[in-house]
């Protein structure tokens, strides 16, 4: 610590993001990134931006990768928003939607940055507990709050939920924002961007780091009525015009229109997925359902850390979280099904 710090920098306890080994021949199954490439008409439209016009500053509003946005989900310019990946997209909403002095609602086992941007923006929060099957309970929900956020999928568990409950949760909160975040969605989930016109305290973030195979990019983006827009515009207007430079705009733009590949690469992801799943049941462990690209697994006989420990001797990394209910899980990414079957050979030894 510093005697030049703000006093509130002293109390900050910051995200750990998962690790990023400089080692080579690791098969890397512990940050959700996407196993197969990004869009070849994304990388071309990115080269194409790389020239003279990197002197000139980028389109403030991502004009071009909005409408792309827009044309994908069936809704309107004016109903989405980009930012630098979907954590600025967050850090822009806890700060512009959930300061009401009410505390903001999320579930006990979620991702961690939630509890990290209330410690930022001084939000007062509470937490609810998951189902005994790791699943959200709508009517939890129902009591005085400033505001709910949740991943759909879940993260870690990777538990879906409905858009009927969803649609409960809304009209249930209606003087309240519920943010959905959809950072895995694509995987086997139905976005709740098709409840943005019905319900106007609805917002939808997602991200192009994993189903669009972009992390290394940094692109996230938020859908919702247009007022909603208008308070995350002005805390980015406020913050940093440019979050976007031209060749994330371009490389973004021309993700979001290449269908094709987009659902092919989905679909590749969900068959190993299952794939996995079937085969570490096989092999003991409880695998709880998952609607993403990662799967979060007990064994009733092995512990959690030993596991993770021995896997990193194979080189082998996955995701082990020392949190209370969940210490004895751990989230393994969905790679290539050659990464995916060392895996499941380490474990087999």
């Amino acid at each position: 610590m510093s005697k030049f710090w703000s006093p509130f920098v002293k109390t900050l306890v910051p995200y750990v993001p998962g690790e990023q080994p400089k080692l080579s021949k690791l098969v890397k199954l512990n940050t959700n990134e996407n196993p197969y490439g990004p869009s070849p008409r994304a990388i071309a439209a990115m080269q194409a931006e790389i020239g003279d016009s990197l002197r000139l500053y980028p389109d403030p509003n991502g004009e071009r990768l909005k409408q792309a946005v827009a044309d994908y989900y069936g809704v309107q310019p004016a109903q989405v928003f980009v930012g630098n990946g979907s954590d600025e997209v967050l850090a822009h909403a806890f700060h512009g939607l959930f300061q009401q002095g009410k505390p903001l609602l999320f579930p006990d086992v979620t991702y961690s940055f939630y509890p990290v941007y209330c410690g930022l923006y001084g939000i007062e929060y509470e937490t609810i507990a998951l189902d005994q099957s790791f699943q959200i309970e709508v009517a939890d929900y129902d009591r005085p709050n400033g505001g709910i956020i949740f991943p759909n999928p879940n993260a870690p568990t990777g538990r879906v939920l409905g858009l009927n409950a969803i649609e409960r949760l809304l009209q249930a909160n209606t003087d309240s924002v519920v943010l959905v975040d959809e950072a895995y969605i694509d995987f086997g989930g139905e976005s709740a961007i098709a409840l943005v016109d019905r319900y106007p305290n609805l917002l939808v973030t997602q991200t192009l780091s994993k189903s669009r195979s972009l992390a290394g990019l940094r692109v996230g983006l938020a859908v919702g009525h247009p007022d909603l827009i208008e308070a995350l515009e002005r805390i980015k207007n406020s913050f940093n015009s440019y979050p976007l430079d031209r060749i994330a705009i371009a490389g973004a733009a021309a993700a979001f229109e290449d269908r094709e590949h987009f659902q092919q690469t989905c679909q590749q992801v969900i068959a190993s997925r299952e794939a996995v799943v079937a085969a570490m049941t096989a092999l003991g462990f409880e695998v709880l359902p998952s609607a993403a690209n990662f799967i979060f697994a007990r064994h009733p006989q092995q512990d959690a850390a030993t596991l993770a420990a021995s896997l990193r001797e194979e080189g082998i990394i996955v995701r082990h979280f020392k949190l209370p209910r969940i210490d004895q899980f751990l989230r393994i990414t969905i790679g290539t099904p050659e990464q995916n079957q060392a895996l499941l050979d380490a474990l087999k030894r």
